[in-house]
C-alpha cells in the first residue's frame, strides 16, 4: 500500500467525527497513560509494603468491588445528573483517591481506599459511553468506540512500560503522577466538553416518554440477554490475566516471557484496531458477534497444546483479532438497545458484566487448574465461546432489522444526533432509580 492510500485510509477513519468526541477521546487516552495503580498494585504491596500475597490478593478484591458497585452508581448518575457531572465527580474522586493510597500504609486504610479507588475509576465509563452514543451519529458509532477502544489500548501500552521504569524509582511518583494525570482529564472535560445528555421535550405533541430506572433496564429481556453473553465473553477474555500466566508458569516460562506475550496482545490492537474497523464497520453485527465469540473461546482453547513462547503468542493473535471485533460491535449493539433516556443505566449494567468477570474468573481459573488442570480451563473457554456464538445466533434472530442494521443506516426514529423522535423501546413506570 502506498504512503497515499494510508494517508487516505487514516483520514476517512478519522474523519467526520464531532470535535466533543475528539476531547472526550483525548481525554480517555491520558487517563489511560496515567495509569499505575491497577497495573502494579499486587507488585506495591507485596515488594515495597511487604504485604503477603493473600492480603494483596484481597485487596485487588475489593478493588473490583469498588468497580462492580460503581458500574450501577455511574450508570444512574450519568442519566440523572448529567454526563459531565458525573466525568467531573469520578475522575475527581479517582485524584484524590489514588493520592491518599500513596500515603496510607495501615492495612485497613489500604484495603478501605483500594475499595474507593475502584469506585471512582469506573464510575465514569457508562458515562463516556452514553456521551458518545450521544454526540456521535449512528452510522458512526462503532467507528467512534472503536477510536476510544484503540486510545485506551494505546495508553496503557504507553503507561504499562513507563510505569515499570517509575516503579523501580519511586512508587510515590507513580500514585501521584496517576492523580496529576486524572486531574488533567477532569480539566479537559470540564473546558471542552459540553453536557450531552438528551432533553426531554414535553411540549412536543404525541410524545410520551415513560422513566427509565434500574427495573426498566432488569426487566428487559433481550437487553439482558445481551448482559449475560457478554459476561461469557468477559470471563473468557479475563483468562489473559489470570490463567495463561499460571499456564505458562506450569510449562516452565518465566514472567518475562509472559510480558513478552501479552504485550502482543497490546501491540496487535495497537496496530490493527483502525483497519479492522475500516473493514467490518458496515458488516452485519449478528456475525461480528458470533464469530468473534468463536475466535475468543477457541483462541484460549488452543492454548491446551501451547508449550512454547511462540505457541503461546499464536493464541494471542487469534483472541486478539477476536477483541478487536467484538469489543466496538457489542458497545454498539448496547447503545442500539438503550432508550435515549436510559443509556447512562443501560451502560451502566453493561459494564457491570466486566466489573463481575473480574471478580469471578480468578476464582473460577484456580478452582478448575487445582482440580482438574489448566487443559479443562482451556476445553471451558471454548465450550463458552461456543455457547456465546450460539446465544447470540438465537437472540439476533428475534431482533429488528432496525435494531442490527450495520453501517449507515439509521434506527427509526433516532436522528443523526442520536435523539428519538418518539417513545422510547421500553416504557415503565415506577422503577427503582
Amino acid at each position: 500500500m502506498s504512503a497515499a492510500a494510508v494517508r487516505r485510509a487514516v483520514r476517512e477513519s478519522v474523519s467526520g467525527l464531532p470535535r466533543e468526541f475528539w476531547w472526550l477521546w483525548a481525554s480517555t487516552l491520558v487517563n489511560r497513560l496515567g495509569g499505575f495503580v491497577a497495573t502494579f498494585l499486587v507488585l506495591y504491596l507485596t515488594a515495597d509494603q511487604g504485604y503477603s500475597a493473600a492480603f494483596a490478593g484481597l485487596v485487588v478484591s475489593l478493588y473490583g468491588l469498588g468497580g462492580v458497585v460503581s458500574s450501577l452508581g455511574g450508570g444512574v448518575m450519568a442519566d440523572r445528573l448529567g454526563r459531565r457531572p458525573t466525568l467531573l465527580i469520578a475522575q475527581l474522586g479517582t485524584a484524590v483517591s489514588v493520592a491518599a493510597l500513596a500515603f496510607v500504609h495501615h492495612p485497613v486504610a489500604i484495603a478501605a481506599v483500594a475499595c474507593l479507588v475502584g469506585m471512582a475509576t469506573n464510575a465514569s465509563r457508562p458515562a463516556v459511553q452514553a456521551m458518545m452514543a450521544d454526540i456521535v451519529p449512528p452510522e458512526d458509532r462503532v467507528r467512534a468506540f472503536s477510536l476510544n477502544y484503540w486510545a485506551i489500548n494505546l495508553g496503557f501500552a504507553i503507561s504499562a512500560v513507563a510505569a515499570g521504569f517509575i516503579a523501580e524509582y519511586s512508587y510515590l511518583a507513580g500514585f501521584l503522577g496517576e492523580a496529576a494525570m486524572t486531574l488533567l482529564c477532569a480539566v479537559l472535560v470540564y473546558v471542552k466538553v459540553p453536557e450531552s445528555r438528551p432533553e426531554r421535550d414535553p411540549a412536543a405533541p404525541g410524545v410520551e416518554e415513560p422513566e427509565v430506572g434500574l427495573g426498566t433496564v432488569l426487566r428487559d429481556r433481550r437487553f439482558m440477554g445481551v448482559v449475560g453473553l457478554s459476561f461469557l465473553i468477559a470471563l473468557i477474555f479475563m483468562q489473559g490475566h489470570v490463567g495463561v500466566p499460571l499456564a505458562m508458569g506450569a510449562d516452565g516460562l518465566s514472567t518475562s516471557d509472559f510480558g513478552t506475550v501479552m504485550a502482543l496482545n497490546g501491540v496487535l490492537i495497537v496496530v490493527l484496531q483502525i483497519p479492522v474497523t475500516r473493514l467490518i464497520e458496515h458488516r452485519d453485527p449478528r456475525r461480528l458477534l458470533i464469530v468473534s465469540s468463536l475466535l475468543a473461546g477457541y483462541g484460549f482453547g488452543l492454548t491446551a497444546f501451547a508449550g512454547s513462547v511462540g505457541l503461546y503468542a499464536l493464541t494471542v493473535v487469534v483472541w486478539t483479532l477476536a477483541e478487536i471485533v467484538n469489543a466496538p460491535t457489542q458497545t454498539g449493539l448496547v447503545v442500539r438497545l438503550s432508550p435515549v433516556h436510559g443509556r447512562g443505566r443501560y451502560q451502566g449494567v453493561y459494564a457491570l458484566t466486566w466489573s463481575v468477570a473480574t471478580l469471578v474468573a480468578p476464582l473460577a481459573a484456580g478452582f478448575v487448574i487445582d482440580g482438574f488442570g489448566a487443559a479443562w480451563l482451556w476445553g471451558m473457554s471454548a465450550a463458552l465461546g461456543t455457547l456465546a456464538a450460539v446465544g447470540y445466533w438465537a437472540l439476533m434472530r428475534k431482533l429488528p432489522e432496525s435494531v442490527v442494521a450495520a453501517g449507515g443506516k439509521v434506527p427509526p426514529k433516532e436522528d443523526g444526533a442520536g435523539r428519538r423522535s418518539g417513545r422510547p423501546a421500553r416504557a415503565g413506570s415506577g422503577q427503582v432509580r
